[in-house]
């Protein structure tokens, strides 16, 4: 890696989002990236619990002023579907919280968003959604010209080679907002996506945990407790080795690309069948000849990529 990213991250804490943005800010402490900020969505939990939540991780990581951006409260045209049998009533079962000391900003994410984007250079900026596309969406279709600031957008979503895990056909973060994930995937700007393909290659398995239980600080257990509440749905559901650290894999590949594999290729989104409602259509082979508008990850070093986890993990108090 020859160059500083500068990042933002989209989420909707949630337990995998917590291992991300803790990842994220142990990065930006290694001197690997420039971490900007986050915007928040609903998704996993409604707006009011992942607005908190974000704001709590920051203070876990010692940024109390870190900038925290809240967005869109329910998706462009579906209402709010969340996923508290999977991430508890608050979005961060299996952690002790607190009232947050970073401050929320003023400022709504979208018009951050649009502003922070008109004034970059171009192609200089990296956004990495991991929950529902909704913020972004909103931004882009208010503003199609802030694509010219977007290096890429390395998001956690989707599915094609896996079943899905909120409906027989859909990722959940696609499912939540198809409309969004598909106006993002026609945006222009460069995508690589993060699917359940691959990350459900890269689990939270109990060496692994084990790692982050044995760091001689505060988080890394955290972070344990909290992986090891969450891993116990995804191990019961879907006969993994443990959970997947969907999230993680999104910072990761923005960062360490070269630890992924995939294709370019069209990838697009259901948005009028109940039945497949935020399925993808993944033109893998380029059956339709239509350009590509999206790289597809299918392969991960999983090993690599969790010795990164646990380095930035390392850097935290």
């Amino acid at each position: 890696m020859n160059e500083k990213i500068r990042l933002i991250i989209d989420t909707d804490p949630g337990q995998d989002d917590a291992a991300a943005i803790l990842m994220a800010h142990g990065l930006a402490k290694r001197g690997l990236i420039d971490f900007m900020a986050l915007t928040v969505v609903a998704g996993n939990v409604s707006l009011h619990h992942t607005a908190t939540n974000a704001r709590i991780i920051c203070d876990w990581a010692g940024e109390t002023d870190f900038p925290v951006y809240a967005g869109a409260g329910k998706p462009l045209l579906r209402p709010l579907v969340t996923a508290e049998e999977v991430h508890g009533k608050t979005g961060l079962d299996g952690a002790e919280l607190h009232d947050p000391q970073c401050p929320l900003q003023p400022v709504h994410a979208v018009p951050y968003l649009i502003d922070t984007l008109r004034k970059a250079e171009e192609a200089s900026i990296t956004l990495c959604p991991i929950g529902p596309l909704t913020n972004i969406a909103q931004a882009i279709s208010l503003a199609p010209d802030i694509v010219r600031g977007i290096k890429n957008i390395v998001l956690m979503g989707g599915n094609y080679f896996e079943a899905g895990n909120v409906t027989p056909a859909a990722e959940f973060n696609f499912y939540v907002d198809p409309h969004a994930a598909q106006i993002v995937l026609q945006s222009g700007a460069p995508i690589t996506v993060l699917p359940l393909d691959v990350t459900h290659k890269a689990c939270i398995t109990t060496p692994r945990m084990d790692v982050l239980r044995k760091q001689n600080n505060t988080n890394g257990k955290r972070l344990a407790n909290i992986l090891q509440s969450y891993e116990r749905f995804d191990t019961q559901k879907f006969g993994l080795e443990g959970g997947p650290l969907h999230d993680p894999c999104a910072i990761a590949c923005a960062v360490f690309p070269e630890l992924f594999s995939g294709k370019s290729c069209r990838v697009d989104v259901e948005t009028q069948s109940e039945l497949t409602m935020g399925a993808c259509v993944v033109d893998w082979w380029g059956s339709t000849g239509k350009p590509a508008n999206a790289y597809w990850v299918t392969d991960v070093d999983a090993d690599a990529m969790f010795r990164e986890l646990a380095d930035s993990i390392h850097e935290l108090p």
